[in-house]
């Protein structure tokens, strides 16, 4: 049987019914894999599965965090990796549910984090680069790494320095497929015909405008938050232009709806090019996804597993 299953795709791919089917059937236990869904007070805005909405499964990591404070890649690793533990040690499988790409690697894989020391040789290369390429080139490439990453594009600075941080980490790893694991995972990713996810986004931010999004972003923007790394999010950077009076609504609300989409592409091309992902049809029912899921579930070696996964993803190329 494998360690640990995760359940990756684009925002609003229909992650969050599939886990819950899957938690029931396996008797697994739901952690979050969202890098925003751990702040209290931000629950539509991110999407945040209702206490309704779990039908009893356990869901573990989110409210945890207060809107002003920080969070990383390294500390969502080791309270991810605990979890796992503890979940696993009570005789269930811990399901990993999310679109945080860069995250859910550092969990599965032996990704290791170096001190923030300034690597002279890294920076002189990423400095040519910027010269060669200009600075729409070097955001692009840092949001590639990391598409949760909010830094805009003209602030050179802040790119190059985050690329620093992210590049000098992954000299530690394997950059391929051939990462070294830890655990035996399975990775699902939910995948369906772009204009058809691009939909819908559309109606999930309808949805989130009808159930008080912006009572959300208001409660935030008169606590003051401005910095913080919470409200750079898609789904609060957008609504805030609004209370600053710098966007109408109407526009504030298509930024947000273009955004998301753009996010999801973004999603899409980490987890394909990062991760051993199974994909399965977002279209289908359930019954059948699961089926599917628990079929190659059954396949406990992990090296014929990848090798199933990538004989897919040549079918999936011609």
């Amino acid at each position: 049987m494998i360690d640990v299953l995760a359940i990756v795709g684009p925002t609003a791919s229909g992650k969050t019914a599939l886990s819950i089917d899957l938690a029931k059937k396996f008797n697994g236990e739901i952690i979050n894999g969202d890098s925003m869904q751990i702040y209290r007070e931000m629950s539509i805005g991110t999407a945040k599965v209702k206490p309704e909405e779990m039908s009893g499964v356990t869901h573990h990591l989110l409210d945890i965090k207060d809107p002003a404070e920080p969070f990383s890649v390294a500390e969502y690793q080791q309270l991810v990796r605990s979890k796992i533990k503890e979940i696993s040690s009570a005789g269930k499988l811990p399901i990993i549910v999310g679109g945080a790409g860069l995250y859910i690697q550092a969990v599965l894989f032996d990704y290791r984090f170096s001190e923030s020391q300034v690597d002279e040789k890294l920076r002189n290369k990423l400095y040519a680069e910027l010269e060669r390429y200009g600075p729409e080139h070097m955001h692009k490439k840092l949001t590639e790494l990391d598409p949760d990453i909010d830094i805009h594009p003209n602030n050179t600075r802040r790119v190059l320095r985050a690329l620093e941080i992210r590049l000098g980490s992954e000299e530690q790893v394997d950059r391929s497929l051939a990462l070294e694991p830890m655990y035996n995972e399975l990775i699902i990713g939910i995948d369906m015909p772009r204009p058809i996810l691009y939909e819908r986004i559309d109606r999930r931010v309808d949805a989130m405008m009808q159930e008080g999004l912006l009572d959300e972003v208001e409660m935030l923007h008169k606590r003051g938050l401005r910095e913080a790394q919470s409200i750079k999010a898609i789904g609060y950077k957008e609504i805030y232009a609004y209370f600053d009076h710098k966007m109408d609504l109407g526009p504030a609300t298509k930024l947000l709806k273009k955004n998301s989409r753009n996010y999801a592409k973004r999603q899409l091309t980490y987890f394909r090019n990062k991760l051993p992902v199974y994909w399965i049809d977002g279209q289908r029912n359930l019954k059948e996804n699961i089926e599917e899921i628990q079929m190659i579930m059954q396949e406990n070696d992990r090296s014929r597993r990848i090798r199933l996964i990538g004989e897919q993803k040549l079918d999936q190329g011609k």
